[in-house]
């Protein structure tokens, strides 16, 4: 089932019912008028929407056309949005970027941060930047939907709560990071306001490719219209994200539209290197500042610039037929 909310004066949007293709959609609100609501009530309303989902495939209702630029993100507020890192590659290579080690425990023991999570960008809004030296920055990743999720639920348990998987630009200031980290109380205003994909999915439509709560394809990120990122989202991931849930409910519990991201998607090269970028034959990146990391082990200084207005950025995941899942996000850097 694939689902979307549409933009319509309102602070959440309209929840509708996407075809297969992201072709077509439904109304769905006569069943619950956001997708927070069918959240609330997943065991109830999911068979409803699952039944329209059914007629949209066979055009057995009345549909009009999808454009994913009318979509906002799929929640457009939620109650909680924590991000993790289920990438330790990424965790090394931007700490080395900062001269900071990697603990040990990092790789048993998830970093997570909440992020804010009372206003998301839509997958086509443009990213306003009031000051470059902040070190504007995107990062590829994948996140999850979740239902009520109970206080202490394992690894496997965590899994049956994800109901929900989009893809997500989660924009990082990374000049203001360094700054804010120091003072030993985690991100605030490094963290902006992030973009989800304009359609979250059931991972049952993922099929053969959602494996043990991990997404086995290719994340593809563009900068300025070139290839920037074809990291597999299947790789190299030291959490899954069902961990990642789990993890955040350790010490409570989640509310039913909590979102719970990957963390940037990132690879090791073939032999355990940082890798190469994509022009260069390699997977490239999901984010700019592991490429500037990679440039600063190999020249000394780092030579690619962070987002300045006027650059663009989009992500998306095709299918093994070359077919969009989630639709994109594309999204333009602007002056403040």
């Amino acid at each position: 089932m694939k689902l979307a909310t549409l933009k319509d004066g309102t602070r959440d949007g309209k929840l509708v019912v996407v075809s297969r293709d992201l072709t077509r959609y439904c109304a769905a609100d006569n069943i619950a008028p956001t997708l927070q609501a069918a959240l609330d009530n997943w065991d109830e309303i999911a068979p409803k929407l699952e039944a329209l989902y059914t007629d949209v495939q066979h055009e057995a209702v009345p549909c009009e056309r999808f454009h994913e630029r009318e979509a906002h993100s799929p929640l457009p507020r939620a109650y909680q949005w924590a991000d993790g890192s289920a990438y330790i590659n990424h965790v090394e290579l931007v700490r080395k970027a900062r001269g900071a080690e990697v603990p040990e425990s990092f790789y048993h023991d998830p970093l997570m941060y909440q992020g804010g999570s009372d206003g998301f960008l839509a997958p086509r809004d443009d990213i306003p930047l009031k000051d470059t030296s902040w070190g504007c920055d995107m990062e590829g990743e994948i996140a999850v939907i979740t239902d009520d999720v109970p206080m202490g639920v394992s690894s496997d348990g965590a899994a049956d709560h994800i109901k929900l998987v989009m893809l997500v630009n989660d924009v990082s200031l990374r000049g203001l990071i360094p700054g804010e980290l120091a003072k030993g109380f985690g991100f605030f205003q490094s963290k902006p306001a992030s973009a989800f994909s304009p359609v979250a999915v059931t991972p049952d439509e993922l099929g053969d490719a959602w494996k043990g709560s991990v997404i086995h394809l290719p994340l593809m990120v563009d900068y300025n219209g070139e290839a920037f990122g074809r990291a597999n989202a299947g790789v190299d991931a030291t959490f899954s994200l069902a961990d990642l849930v789990a993890h955040a409910a350790k010490t409570r519990d989640l509310g039913a539209g909590t979102i719970i991201g990957s963390g940037t998607v990132s690879n090791q090269g073939p032999d355990g290197d940082p890798g190469k970028p994509v022009a260069d034959g390699g997977l490239g990146y999901s984010c700019i500042a592991e490429i500037r990391m990679i440039e600063t082990i190999a020249d000394g200084e780092a030579k690619t610039r962070f987002m300045a207005p006027g650059d663009t950025v989009r992500v998306e995941m095709k299918d093994e037929d070359g077919h969009s899942i989630f639709g994109a996000i594309e999204q333009k850097v602007v002056e403040a």
